[in-house]
């Protein structure tokens, strides 16, 4: 038998971790990889649709996702004790606040969110970190010979959930664009690369006198299509494949590229601004979505979002104010405003000189 654990051993175990140590509070960074990585498995097996119905065992659990049942019932264990999941009676889990959201089909959803980090895509690369910090190189382009846009376009599969985590994105994003951002006087819109066109069907929902065009690469836009017919702005929005790099829609009086120009070095964004910028009308505007690095020490999760652009993308990057207005004068464009949302995200507006 175990001996049981004097009082006073717990009482000084309990002090410890109210008040941890810089080692604790650095062990906890360092490990951070296994909580994200719990939650990328319980996401991939559907665990919190299986629990969306009232609690279960772990061995239905098993029998349902075709896992082993010691080993399931330890990966929520240790998501239950971060408030991922709860064990209600021995080997009998239900949703928590926090699970809730790796459902499915619930507004917020960041299950797609959490498949996609956990992925080998992105978990691999991130794991080959040094040769981007080594070379200034994308990792992902060393460990998969291509870049990720050309990756995406060669497996479907892939790039169906980067789809709908780039959806999620959206989601916690778009609403603060359209409360926060003025678009009354804008009559006709070209969302950039827009995906599946989350961004431009809320904009013109909220926007009813506006028309819009969803542009992006064929295989990205024949994805869209059934999202866009079913949409209730359809009669108002065209979709039209093409290349950023060589045209973009003429004709239009806003272009707007959500987390677009972060993807790309300083020649190709300006490249890609400068497209907007010909095929836009006489005193029409640019307007970036993006993350806009503050300067100092503070925490800010642009910060890492940069180094993700580094590992992840050709030359991408996370860019400050300063950075972003000379890249509009060099694309032809004066920075007229930089618009804070209530999410993470702020509009870069430009005017056309």
């Amino acid at each position: 038998m175990t001996p049981a654990t004097p009082p006073e051993t717990l009482s000084t175990l309990a002090e410890s971790m109210a008040s941890p140590t810089p080692q604790m509070v650095l062990m906890q960074m360092i490990t951070g990889y296994w909580v994200s990585q719990a939650i990328f498995a319980a996401a991939k097996l559907g665990i919190a649709d299986h629990l969306n119905t009232g609690e279960k065992n772990c061995a239905e659990l098993a029998a349902t996702t075709g896992s082993n049942e010691s080993s399931l019932y330890r990966l929520l264990r240790a998501l239950a004790s971060v408030g991922i999941f709860a064990e209600t009676k021995p080997n009998t889990f239900t949703l928590t606040p926090l699970a809730s959201f790796l459902c499915s089909n619930v507004p917020g959803s960041v299950r797609d969110v959490s498949i996609m980090m956990g992925d080998q895509e992105h978990y691999g690369s991130w794991g080959n970190i040094l040769h981007a910090i080594k070379t200034g190189d994308s990792s992902f382009q060393d460990l998969f010979g291509m870049n990720i846009f050309e990756y995406y376009g060669r497996n479907p599969e892939a790039a169906n959930i980067f789809d709908r985590a780039m959806t999620s994105f959206s989601s916690l994003e778009i609403a603060g664009v359209i409360a926060d951002y003025d678009f009354s006087g804008i009559h006709s819109i070209v969302d950039v690369a827009g995906g599946q066109g989350s961004l431009l069907t809320a904009i013109l929902q909220a926007n009813p006198t506006m028309t819009g065009t969803l542009f992006d690469l064929p295989d990205v836009i024949e994805r869209a299509k059934p999202a866009i017919a079913n949409s209730a702005v359809k009669a108002r929005c065209q979709l039209v494949s093409g290349s950023f790099f060589e045209s973009v829609p003429a004709g239009a009086e806003a272009y707007i590229l959500k987390h677009i120009i972060h993807d790309w070095d300083d020649q190709r964004a300006i490249a890609i601004l400068q497209h907007c910028h010909q095929a836009m009308v006489a005193n029409g505007k640019v307007l970036v979505v993006e993350q806009v690095i503050p300067p100092g020490n503070d925490p800010f999760i642009g910060k890492f979002l940069d180094v993700n652009m580094l590992v992840m993308c050709p030359g991408g990057k996370e860019r400050t104010a300063e950075e972003f207005q000379a890249l509009f004068a060099q694309a032809g464009f004066n920075l007229t405003r930089i618009v804070p949302t209530h999410g993470i995200v702020s509009v870069i507006e430009g005017m056309r000189l």
